[in-house]
């Protein structure tokens, strides 16, 4: 059997097992999503951070640009941010308080999910109510027991974030110190505790990763910085730019842990030795946006999401025959 045609795959209803990660915050769009998807994989669109009209929006308009199958992303409900520490953390960052943000609640924007019969619903920061879905699940874990806790929960498909992945950690048992395992580790790990399908995410950024992955025992991969520069994605270009520097994993950009670029404001808010507020409000309180990326990031290529796609394709089919 070819190493495109994973049980995974099928299910999915993809030609290729290669899933373009939700990146919330900008970078995905209807255009990225709906390119890869045309490509024979996977698009994600990023819906956390949407109001339930704006969700509805871009479901149909991503649903306007192909017939493939796409998946819907959101995080699961987390308690209202508290307004401590607010104004101890404007005055460090020298931007003033706005009027509170709107949180979207998942209650709401997972009732747009059904309503627009998504075929495929993902999601992270732990397990969120799941009301009767016709479609297939698929949650984040960033350790065998939260994979484990996945599968008892019912959920369909366990994303394995592995350490090296960008964006927020989906941690959500454990402390975070105690829960960043490499993808290499992490992996085999999950396949032999679950008997879901395991998606392999995080680092991988060509198809050497692509079959590395598929080796360990992953039926699909989840790319996410792979996509960042392409020109369908929304990512802003010092982002764009900056992605060949190193990353850490900090709190001080949104109020939970997330692989970032480091940049000189990182450092100094993390040096400060202050508290940030809860999530989300230091996102509100910072004069730059967080450039969210993962260790694979100075790998990032800047081709059409559809040609990224196929040199994916290529790339693995050679990586699989080189091992063969």
């Amino acid at each position: 059997m070819s190493w495109r045609e994973t049980a995974l795959a099928g299910r999915l209803g993809i030609r290729l097992p290669i899933i373009q990660a939700p990146m919330a915050g900008g970078p995905s769009t209807p255009e990225l999503a709906a390119a890869v998807s045309n490509a024979g994989g996977l698009g994600s669109v990023a819906g956390a951070m949407l109001t339930p009209d704006e969700l509805r929006t871009t479901i149909r308009r991503t649903r306007a640009l192909t017939d493939a199958p796409f998946a819907v992303n959101l995080f699961a409900p987390l308690p209202a941010p508290s307004s401590a520490r607010v104004d101890e953390w404007s005055a460090l960052t020298g931007v003033t308080p706005q009027a509170p943000p709107v949180v979207p609640r998942f209650a709401d924007q997972i009732a747009v999910v059904l309503a627009e019969g998504v075929p495929i619903f993902s999601f992270t920061f732990g397990i969120p109510p799941l009301p009767e879905f016709a479609g297939l699940t698929m949650g984040t874990a960033t350790t065998v027991a939260e994979a484990v806790a996945l599968e008892r929960a019912g959920v369909d498909v366990v994303v394995a974030q592995g350490y090296e992945a960008g964006g927020h950690r989906g941690t959500f048992q454990d402390a975070v110190d105690r829960s960043l395992i490499g993808t290499l580790a992490l992996v085999p790990q999950m396949v032999d505790a679950v008997a879901v399908p395991v998606v392999a995410g995080g680092g991988i950024m060509d198809g050497r990763g692509i079959a590395a992955a598929l080796a360990l025992g992953a039926q699909a991969v989840a790319l996410g910085t792979a996509f960042l520069c392409c020109p369908e994605a929304g990512t802003r270009p010092e982002h764009r730019q900056a992605l060949t520097g190193g990353t850490t994993v900090t709190r001080v950009l949104t109020g939970r842990h997330a692989r970032a670029v480091r940049t000189p404001l990182v450092d100094r808010l993390e040096t400060s030795g202050l508290e940030p507020p809860d999530y989300p409000l230091p996102r509100f309180l910072s004069p730059e946006p967080p450039m969210l990326a993962g260790q694979g990031g100075p790998m990032a290529r800047s081709l059409p999401a559809a040609d990224l796609v196929s040199t994916l394709e290529a790339e693995t089919a050679a990586a699989v025959a080189r091992l063969a």
